[in-house]
């Protein structure tokens, strides 16, 4: 017979609660009243928290369709600065030219000072990283120094490679509307799918090497970690083609043989041969030392010591290669690239019309695996690709993911930022996890001008919605005061609630908030599901949205 907790979190599946809350304190300013307030997980993976993975793909997708098909030019409000911002700027910007008179007793107190201004700014609300107050201790320095003393690496070099094919280079004008159909009367725009290069024959049953041996599992490992950049390299590309802005929309998903897939959203129409065009003209060069042989493995690994203050030999003491000697070396016998990523031959590509059947069944598409993670969408039903997996997993743990890794230490060579506590050939990054498989850590990659909006921005739209519903029946749902509760996580030793009971709770204040809502939109005439802006659902996350809103602070997960 099944256990009181899994009814209970089979209760809460179906009517969408976050079957694994969090419970966090919150402090009302007002009356210094404290409460135990449980609040969604906001895990976007299914495996993990089944509604709230399928809640923050509706927004996906609600984001997908908003920016899509777009006839207008996105609003991106700025909010102007306050007499309270400049205030605190301009102190700030005193304490910054007192610390630089270099008075040494009250340095550290300045410093203070500062890191408190630099607070209450980002309380009022501020973007950006301010500058560091350490810098004015290095602004006035010797400028009469060697240049030798301040040198650092070698450039990389910037000229095109002879054997790519050249582009048109236009002006990029500022708009981000591309153009319509012939006859003016929709606006279409274009779906591409590229994929990344292939590495040697493959099954067309399970998408494992035809030979593993001869599968080039290095240059894999490195084009799904620089995917990413590539990608960022082949829109700016095409936006010089085209001459425009161009927005897009895309979604990185693994193939059957572990590759990066793109599927890609772009508002506007555009050729489909020049889409091709731009595609094989597209490559990323990566400027670093050449990670050929490692030097270290196994139970043989460099040490740090404590006295030179870097990683040296387990045997010969010696010290290692620092990262500005490797580039050096580098540069000094060959000036080429380490690895160059290109996309693969294969470019599909389609216009979509605007509300068309086609261009939903085109947003349905990519947000399809938005829920699952890599291991789940790459499930070895082999032998076959099990191995195949599995080496390509080794690969992405030998090669680098950035200048920072651990990994350069097996290669003898002292990443940036090295310090005591790193462990040589234990990156904690994503590119080097058996569930991802080198693909970057945000799947959904989009433009700052696809809507002008932020994921919270468009959850706040669907609360103004519910709000708006409610209160033409005359429900009025006020919006909670952000400044009136703090928040913060439970003190240890405290007795929590158990969670079927949070569950429980959380399901019976649910189907009320949705029995309310639906009479709401009856009432005012709303067919059936009762969404008014998108598809059937829209219900259900409305009443996510509202059941968060709900429970005050103005929280959102």
């Amino acid at each position: 017979m099944p256990s009181f907790d899994a009814v209970a979190i089979a209760a809460a599946e179906q009517h969408g609660v976050c079957v694994r809350p969090m419970v966090l304190e919150r402090t009302d300013t007002v009356s210094g009243a404290r409460e135990l307030v449980p609040v969604p997980c906001g895990h976007t993976l299914e495996a993990v928290c089944g509604p709230c993975a399928r809640q923050a793909k509706r927004i996906r997708a609600q984001q997908c369709r908003a920016g899509w098909h777009l006839d207008r030019e996105p609003e991106i409000p700025r909010a102007a600065p306050s007499f309270d911002h400049v205030s605190l700027m301009v102190y700030r910007a005193d304490l910054m030219a007192t610390l630089a008179e270099g008075v040494a007793d009250e340095a550290q107190e300045l410093r203070d000072e500062i890191a408190w201004a630099d607070k209450q700014l980002a309380v009022l609300g501020t973007t950006g990283k301010p500058p560091d107050s350490q810098e004015s201790d290095d602004a006035g320095g010797d400028d009469c120094a060697e240049p030798s003393a301040v040198a650092g690496p070698r450039g990389r070099s910037t000229r095109r490679r002879q054997d790519t094919p050249d582009l048109p280079r236009l002006p990029v004008d500022d708009r981000t509307i591309g153009g319509a159909n012939a006859d003016g009367s929709a606006r279409a725009s274009m779906f591409v799918t590229i994929t990344m290069d292939s590495y040697g024959k493959v099954f067309r049953e399970d998408s494992t090497p035809l030979d593993a041996d001869s599968y080039d599992y290095r240059r894999a490992a490195w084009d799904a970690i620089w995917c990413a950049r590539l990608f960022s390299r082949w829109i700016q590309n095409l936006r010089r083609a085209i001459g425009w802005s161009i927005q897009y929309f895309g979604v990185v998903e693994p193939q059957k043989r572990g590759a990066p897939h793109l599927h890609i959203a772009l508002r506007g129409l555009v050729d489909i041969d020049l889409i091709r065009q731009v595609t094989e003209a597209t490559y990323h060069q990566v400027w670093w030392p050449r990670p050929t042989q490692m030097i270290y493995g196994g139970t043989r690994l460099p040490v740090w010591d404590r006295d030179t203050e870097t990683f040296v030999d387990p045997v010969s003491r010696m010290a290692l290669q620092s990262w500005n000697e490797a580039m050096e070396s580098t540069w000094a016998t060959d000036a080429q690239p380490a690895h160059v990523a290109r996309f693969g031959k294969k470019v599909h590509a389609r216009r979509l019309v605007g509300g068309s059947d086609k261009s939903e069944r085109g947003i349905g598409y990519l947000c399809k695996y938005l829920t699952k993670s890599v291991s789940d969408i790459l499930e070895a039903k082999t032998v076959r690709q099990q191995r195949h997996y599995d080496r390509l997993h080794a690969s992405l743990k030998m090669t680098p993911c950035s200048e920072r890794c651990s990994v350069w230490l097996l290669y003898g060579i002292v990443p940036k930022g090295a310090g005591s506590r790193t462990r040589p050939g234990q990156c904690k990054s994503r590119a080097h996890r058996r569930e991802t498989l080198g693909l970057p850590g945000n799947r959904v990659l989009t433009s700052e001008r696809w809507t002008g909006k932020t994921i919270g921005d468009h959850k706040a739209d669907r609360m103004e919605f519910v709000r708006r519903t409610l209160a033409a029946v005359g429900i009025d749902k006020a919006p909670p005061d952000l400044t009136r509760y703090t928040w913060a996580t439970v003190t240890p030793g405290t007795r929590l609630p158990k969670r079927s009971h949070l569950l429980l709770k959380a399901v019976a204040q649910r189907r009320e908030w949705r029995a309310e809502y639906d009479r709401a939109a009856l009432a005012i005439g709303l067919p059936p599901p009762y969404d008014g802006v998108d598809p059937p659902d829209h219900r259900q996350t409305i009443s996510n949205s509202l059941a968060v809103d709900q429970r005050g602070g103005g929280r959102v997960c």
